[in-house]
Formats: C-alpha cells, structure tokens, sequence
C-alpha cells in the first residue's frame, strides 16, 4: 500500500521501511482507498452454504468460485449443526433424522439415474460447501466491522475471526492491522454502537 501511495506524494518507494510507514499512515488517517490494492486469497472449506451466502452480500471487490452442485456428488454431503440445536437433545435428532432423510432420498434419485445437477436440489442451507475467495482488504476491514458484531449469525462471526487469525500467522502485517483495531466490529471504532437493534456492548451515539 505505501508502495503504491508514494504516487500521490511524487515520493521515492525504494525504502521498504519508508513504504511501511505510509501505509500505515494511509490507514490511521483514513485514506482506505489504498486498502483496495491488497487483495486476500483463501480457500473456505467445512462452512455451511447458508454462511457463504452471507459473505456474498459483501460483493463489491470479492471474487469467489464455489464448488460445483452439477458436477460434484453431494449425496453423503457434510453439513453444519447450529449449537442451538446441537445442545438440545431432543432438537438435534429432529434436525439430524431429517438430513439423513434428505441425503437418502438424493441416493435413491441418484440410483434411478436423476443427474447431480438436479438432485442437488434437496441440499439445505447449512450442508458444507467449498469455496475459494479473494478480496481486498478494504473489503475484509468492512466485513469485519458488519460480521463481528455480536449480533452477527454465529457461524459468520466464528467464519471471520477464523480468517483474522489465518492472516495474523501468515503475515506480521496482518498481525499488526488487528493490533491496531482494524479488524474489529465498528462499534469499537466508533465507541458506540450505530445499530438499530444494539447488543448492548456499547451505548447508541445519543445516550
């Protein structure tokens, strides 16, 4: 980023640790167009396509492919159990007797010759799907500020706390980006809370 932002300033780029410093600079005043030249590349496998689907709404710089239901057998699919659920004996074998009726039913459509691409039909929100992504990083500091919100669907804010710490291991740029706050719900930038519906973590801006 400060590589690229030594345009603005008809400055050298050829110090590494000049760089470093007016990228940062960039970010602490607020010049987050220079967030949107990095750009994040994963790969998401064993979330629900219910969470995925969730990350789509964050689609102005993300770019992804999704593994495929025409061409991949998902009638043993993996699938994800809300602890909601999963801690309520009685609702976890509910939910669990109905996946294992729908993955059944997909095996018997398979075996009577019904192609992939239209017994995929029967997969609910929640079976495990893969995906690969890639977005800027003006594009994650907004996804976290929305999806770690405590309000959050919890598999969205466990999805994005998994990636921040992802980054964190793979970088020490990173590591330094969430020192300083940058992947935090907004409410701890903004040191109140803009929602409509708060979690109660911070005040609304007018108490």
């Amino acid at each position: 980023m400060g590589e690229l932002a030594a345009v603005c300033y008809n400055s050298s780029n050829s110090s590494n640790e000049a760089n470093y410093k007016r990228g940062l600079d960039c970010l602490k005043s607020g010049h987050m167009r220079v967030a949107e030249f990095p750009k994040i590349y994963f790969v998401l496998d064993g979330w629900s396509a219910k969470v995925v689907r969730e990350l789509y709404t964050h689609i102005i710089s993300v770019t992804r492919l999704q593994d495929s239901t025409r061409y991949i057998d998902f009638t043993n699919f993996d699938y994800v159990v809300p602890p909601a659920i999963k801690n309520n004996e009685e609702a976890n074998q509910i939910y669990c007797n109905e996946i294992n009726n729908i993955r059944a039913a997909m095996k018997r459509l398979s075996d009577l010759g019904i192609a992939k691409e239209d017994l995929s039909g029967l997969l609910p929100l929640n079976y495990k799907t893969k995906v690969v992504f890639c977005m800027g990083l003006r594009e994650f500091i907004n996804i976290c500020e929305v999806r770690l919100c405590s309000r959050a669907y919890h598999e969205m804010r466990e999805l994005v706390g998994e990636i921040v710490d992802a980054l964190c291991v793979y970088s020490d740029e990173y590591k330094t980006l969430k020192e300083l706050g940058y992947f935090n719900p907004k409410c701890v930038r903004l040191g109140y809370c803009n929602e409509t519906k708060g979690c109660g973590r911070y005040k609304k801006k007018e108490e």
